[in-house]
């Protein structure tokens, strides 16, 4: 593995004070949830019993839980996790400016020129005035219970990417930038790895799709459509996509000073990234993505997957729902090792009519071939729901549960929300934030919530922690897969393990810190 592949790595090999830790305590249990130990095991722990002591008071519970160790971030948007404060200051060192029409940012022209007097005051002056400052930062978030556009929390989620997209690229280091932003706030919550959906090269690749003729006979042979689109220059634009992600994570270890006795917390989290698909654009520029997205994972071991992003209920990701399933498909078809992680089930009834609400995250298993569905929130809608449960826990199939975004998207917590329907059917589930910049939380909050709403205790949590890294998609084999790496512990059999597989040193790491944190723990009073 490259160093470029991840900031800090956990070295690998079993230290022997930590398998005498996890021999007593029985810290790798052999009960499994979707392939990983489920933390029924820290039952009675120094930890647990600190976490029933606060866990009435939320001021309380909110610090423990920022110190516990967690284990990943499966389901993060790299442009949504950065917080509109930090898009204001970037657009402000860009000379960018604020449209208060339209509650944006934009760059100024020869012939709209930052000017106050037309609407359009410099980010900087902005960031300075105490009455437009608020309305800037509502517009570029959700921090407004009361939107400034006007629109439902569902519009007004969605349309801060599009008012804060100037700043995000305003410079060259900028994807950078908001790299170091987001892995540092990882690694300060104890994060030891995340996932993020970034778009590295997707625009040259879907200027390939938007220039060919789309016709029914394209979508009837998208094998030979296929064909069309690669041979038009889709594998040109791997080697640029690569130096952008070196460019972005040069900046990021810089300014986290990785590799310096100033090191930040956010080098020693192990990061990769998933490539998006906007949903929303026309089947020529989806398919063609789609397909350089597989072709970029196949060479690129910091890619590890793909998904498909945008409102669901946009009306064509809803009409082209089906074709872009095949999409997904023929791509994995052509490159077999190709993950898959979808965004499928992000609706409900009232969003959508109820016909809509059928299928979407069968075909998501079925026929794209998802490994891991993101929200997975209507599934009680599906047809047939219980075999679809039964499915996607035989296959492993993950849901990646986004609690405060499918409330504020959607209108959907507490009682209404599917997290216990799926936790009892046997299905994988993690924790994840979504876009935390635009929801105002991180990774903390969503446990706290899980913890507030659904009355899950640490041991759920610790089982919650270990699933994320389980069902993430680093390589190489799982911590628990190793004969003789569970109760007993055999530190042996672990070093083995370990050695051979990041997947494996990652957990380990998670393991060592549980470990660590316990202790902590026993002596707090």
């Amino acid at each position: 593995m490259s160093d470029t592949g991840m900031i800090g790595r956990v070295k690998g090999g079993v230290t022997g004070a930590l398998a005498a830790t996890l021999l007593l305590a029985g810290c790798a249990t052999a009960e499994m949830t979707g392939g990983g130990a489920t933390g029924s095991d820290v039952a009675g722990s120094a930890a647990a019993r600190r976490f029933e002591a606060v866990r009435t008071s939320p001021p309380e519970l909110r610090a423990f839980l920022y110190r516990m160790p967690k284990g990943a971030d499966l389901h993060s948007h790299l442009t949504g996790a950065v917080y509109a404060e930090s898009y204001m200051r970037m657009a402000a060192d860009a000379g960018l400016c604020f449209d208060v029409k339209a509650n944006s940012l934009v760059a100024p022209t020869a012939q709209a020129p930052c000017e106050p007097e037309a609407g359009r005051p410099g980010a900087a002056a902005v960031t300075a005035d105490s009455v437009l400052y608020p309305v800037a930062l509502d517009a570029l978030s959700t921090r407004d219970a009361l939107p400034v556009s006007g629109y439902s929390l569902h519009d007004q989620f969605f349309a801060t990417f599009g008012r804060f997209r100037a700043a995000a690229s305003s410079t060259p280091t900028s994807t950078g930038d908001l790299l170091a932003e987001v892995v540092d706030r990882a690694g300060r919550q104890g994060e030891r790895h995340v996932e993020l959906m970034v778009s590295f090269g997707t625009g040259p690749a879907a200027a390939i799709g938007k220039a060919f003729p789309w016709t029914p006979q394209a979508a009837a042979d998208l094998t030979g459509t296929a064909d069309t689109l690669i041979a038009a220059g889709l594998p040109a634009l791997v080697a640029p996509a690569r130096q952008e992600i070196d460019a972005a994570e040069a900046r990021m270890r810089s300014v986290l000073g990785c590799g310096t006795p100033a090191a930040r917390p956010g080098c020693a989290v192990s990061v990769r990234y998933l490539q998006q698909v906007a949903r929303t654009q026309g089947p020529g520029p989806v398919f063609a993505t789609t397909l350089f997205n597989a072709l970029l994972e196949a060479q690129e071991p910091r890619i590890v997957g793909l998904n498909f992003v945008a409102p669901e209920d946009n009306p064509v990701a809803l009409n082209d729902y089906d074709l872009h399933m095949r999409m997904v498909a023929e791509a994995v078809r052509r490159n077999p090792g190709t993950n898959i992680a979808l965004h499928a089930g992000e609706l409900t009834l009232g969003l959508v009519p109820p016909e809509r609400l059928r299928d979407h995250i069968r075909k998501a298993v079925e026929i794209a071939g998802a490994r891991r569905i993101g929200h997975g929130v209507d599934v009680m809608y599906e047809d047939d729901p219980q075999g679809l449960l039964r499915t996607m826990a035989g296959r492993k199939v993950a849901v990646e549960i986004n609690l405060t975004s499918n409330d504020k998207i959607l209108g959907v917590s507490g009682r209404n929300h599917p997290l216990p329907v799926y936790r009892a059917a046997g299905v994988p589930v993690v924790l994840s934030t979504d876009d935390e910049g635009v929801s105002r939380i991180d990774l903390t909050n969503e446990l706290q919530r899980a913890v507030e709403e659904f009355g899950l205790g640490y041991g759920d949590l610790v089982g919650l922690a270990r699933a994320s890294l389980e069902h993430s998609f680093l390589p190489g084999d799982s911590l628990w897969s190793a004969p003789g790496c569970t109760p007993p512990m055999h530190e042996d059999a672990c070093r083995a393990v370990t050695e051979r597989s990041e997947k494996a040193r990652v957990q380990w790491g998670l393991e060592e810190a549980l470990a660590r944190f316990d202790r902590e723990m026993a002596g707090v009073r």
